[in-house]
């Protein structure tokens, strides 16, 4: 009986090391800033953020020179133009916050859009990695993982570059 518990044993052990399970892991930040697509992204996002910018700037002026105008005539102004004068100004400055908004949000979701293909390219990438070497899984230590074993995880992050020809 004891044999035969002590070859269970032993057939178990042998069968869990000759299956041994493959785990990586990757700096998937590292690889997207090293992509051109991401250059590419974050020099049309800076473009289009001096666009928005200079837009902005150009209302921003345009108030100003009315609220100064407006500031000398003040007082000489019958009481139904200072009012419309008043009521345009207020005006400008809720498009001028309006704009602002809607510029942050453009910005925002073009970012976003941006991201999202070159984070999809890297994701199939080390996904194609992973199957052609058989892992179990690949951690990206961008994310935060507090310690991963160099000795039993593989760093495939070079793998994933070649993959991408970086």
């Amino acid at each position: 009986m004891k044999k035969m518990i002590l070859c269970a044993i032993c057939a178990i052990c042998g069968f869990t090391t000759a299956n041994a399970q493959k785990f990586g892991h990757v700096n998937a930040q590292e690889i997207i800033q090293a992509m051109p697509e991401f250059t590419k992204a974050r020099a049309d996002i800076e473009a289009l953020t001096k666009t928005y910018e200079t837009e902005l700037k150009s209302l921003q002026d345009e108030l100003q020179k009315k609220a100064e105008a407006y500031e000398k005539e003040q007082a000489t102004l019958p009481a139904n133009i200072k009012e419309r004068r008043e009521k345009e100004l207020q005006d400008m400055y809720q498009k001028i916050q309006q704009t602002y908004q809607d510029n942050q949000q453009a910005l925002a979701k073009e970012q976003s859009e941006k991201m999202q293909a070159i984070q999809a390219k890297v994701i199939d990438a080390i996904k194609q990695v992973g199957q052609a070497g058989n892992y179990v899984y690949i951690m990206d230590i961008a994310g935060g993982v507090p310690y991963i074993s160099s000795t039993l995880s593989t760093d495939v992050t070079a793998e994933v570059k070649k993959k991408l020809g970086l």
